[in-house]
């Protein structure tokens, strides 16, 4: 009976010790708490930044004109080459005459058979005058002759405009270039027939600078207007034009501001003017306008690998008190190279995280290292 106690109590025993041991080696085993993350710091600073505010723009002639006949009739000549620069007073189409001609023939015979009648008819009132004056001829008469004289004066007035009718006809059928330019592709061929008032031959656009139209915010009407009342200075690079990250190599200058804004887009039309002697720029191509900011504020600048995009919102980690970030929102400007502008949320000289963020949220504790060295890729805008 001892024996058997004994037994049972060496087993149970060696069972307690066996638990306690797996107990201290699980113990053992549980890992410690992670490290506070390491992250560097910048500050923000202030600094006199030099950007460019961008906007769509078009490619507008300063002078443009639709050519078309001012006669009927049949084209027949077409005297430049399509797309060649011309000059103003230019013959650029010739339209059939023949008609127009064979009119002017005629109103210039009608002219001159009026202007006999009315010689005779100033003759025969001379004579008649004569006569009544020695009281030989009837008062009937004499008013009679004076009657004449004034309607073939008339006549005659009526046939020398009837000439000025016809003569300007034989003049429309020669279609001139209006200005200096460029002509485009001529939409007819000889022997196509036109019609007066109708009929598209071609388009003239000036050609020497051109216009870029744009569209302004009100909010920045003031910042332009004050732009257009400033004296321009020579190589002035405030407004320049890009196509596709290729800045147009010479600068414009602001020509004008629309008289209203567009109430549906709370925008107003702006217009600079491009000299164009290469003629690189033509009509109806799309750039982007590029402003030089003249502002007389600093801007606040960090670097953008210290920005964080949530749901298109933007946010930066602020360092405070026992070592423990805070999110904070801000508002972004424009990029400069591998920094960015902050238009608000934060204040110059404060820091913000900008290596480590990617394991930080609101009220995470961390170490703060040295800053590595920069290099960050900037924003694509």
């Amino acid at each position: 009976m001892n024996h058997t106690l004994s037994k049972q109590l060496f087993r149970y025993t060696g069972i307690a010790s066996l638990l306690l041991m797996a107990a201290c080696g699980n113990k053992a085993s549980t890992p410690p708490p992670p490290p506070p993350p390491n992250v560097t710091v910048e500050e923000v600073r202030a600094t006199d930044a030099v950007y460019f505010d961008e906007y769509p723009a078009t490619i507008t002639p300063l002078n443009q004109v639709e050519l078309r006949p001012q006669v009927s009739g049949f084209i027949t000549g077409v005297h430049f080459a399509d797309g060649a620069k011309v000059r103003k007073g230019q013959l650029l189409y010739s339209v059939d005459a023949q008609l127009y001609s064979a009119n002017y023939q005629q109103a210039v015979a009608n002219l001159q058979v009026v202007e006999a009648n009315l010689n005779k008819a100033e003759k025969d009132a001379a004579r008649y005058h004569e006569l009544d004056r020695a009281d030989a001829v009837a008062k009937q008469l004499v008013d009679n002759a004076d009657a004449a004289v004034q309607v073939a004066q008339r006549q005659a007035a009526a046939a020398r405009a009837n000439i000025q009718a016809v003569s300007t006809s034989v003049r429309y059928t020669k279609v001139f270039a209006p200005f200096d330019g460029i002509i485009g592709i001529s939409l007819v061929k000889t022997g196509a027939a036109v019609t007066a008032g109708q009929t598209l031959l071609n388009t003239v656009s000036a050609d020497g600078e051109l216009a870029v139209d744009f569209n302004v915010e009100q909010k920045d009407i003031f910042r332009f207007a004050n732009m257009l009342n400033e004296k321009p200075k020579a190589g002035d690079s405030t407004f320049t034009l890009a196509f596709e990250g290729e800045v147009y190599p010479q600068p414009g200058k602001l020509a004008l501001i629309d008289r209203a804004v567009n109430p549906q887009t709370g925008t107003i039309k702006a217009r600079l003017v491009f000299p164009n002697k290469e003629n690189l720029l033509k009509a109806g191509m799309n750039g982007t306008v590029r402003v030089k900011n003249n502002s007389a504020t600093q801007a606040l600048v960090i670097p953008y690998k210290a920005v964080v995009e949530q749901l298109g919102e933007y946010f930066v980690y602020v360092p405070g008190d026992s070592s423990k970030v805070s999110q904070r929102k801000i508002v972004l400007g424009k990029a400069l190279g591998a920094d960015i502008i902050v238009k608000d949320g934060l204040k110059a000289g404060e820091k913000v995280v900008t290596q480590g963020v990617q394991n930080l949220r609101e009220g995470t504790k961390v170490t703060i290292g040295a800053p590595a060295a920069a290099g960050a890729a900037a924003p694509k805008k």
